[in-house]
């Protein structure tokens, strides 16, 4: 007598509550939720997390970055840089120092959620290229010379 053991294929619907803030390379594991072989236990089923790049900001642990660009005259005169955050809030930032090239601000718990701090989150920094113009007449030369010279 020979004694033959099937298989048949399951279906199961696993479903992944992925959390705010979590990181690139999180793993989450469904025990014996693999594949299963005659005379084996069934492997567990492990998923990575990966990051979809946003197209206005990047993140940086906990951080968001975005970058901005701003006139000669805003980066001395001051600006109101407005965003949308990613869980969709307007966001308006006054800018009142003088914002020189490769000048950074950094907002305070504008970031992203930290999944093992609940309530805190990481700060959002914004980047500044500051645009010079390309030409000036020599009215607005001899203009800017006399404002800037102290």
């Amino acid at each position: 007598m020979k004694n033959c053991r099937w298989t048949v294929p399951e279906t199961e619907i696993l479903t992944i509550d992925v959390k705010p803030g979590w990181k690139k390379g999180t793993k989450i594991t469904f025990p014996e939720k693999g594949n299963q072989e005659p005379n084996q236990l069934p492997a567990d089923l492990v998923f990575v997390i990966d990051e979809k790049p946003h197209d206005v900001f990047k993140r940086d642990g906990n951080d968001l970055i975005v970058n901005k660009r701003v006139s000669l005259a805003e980066a001395i005169g001051g600006t109101t840089i407005n965003l949308t955050t990613l869980d969709g809030r307007s966001l308006s930032v006054q800018v009142t120092d003088i914002v020189s090239p490769g000048y950074e601000m950094s907002i305070p718990k504008e970031g992203m959620p930290i999944t093992k701090e609940p309530g805190h989150r990481g700060d959002l920094k914004i980047k500044f290229d500051v645009s010079f113009p390309t030409k000036l007449t020599p009215e607005q030369r001899a203009g800017l010379k006399r404002t800037l010279t102290t």
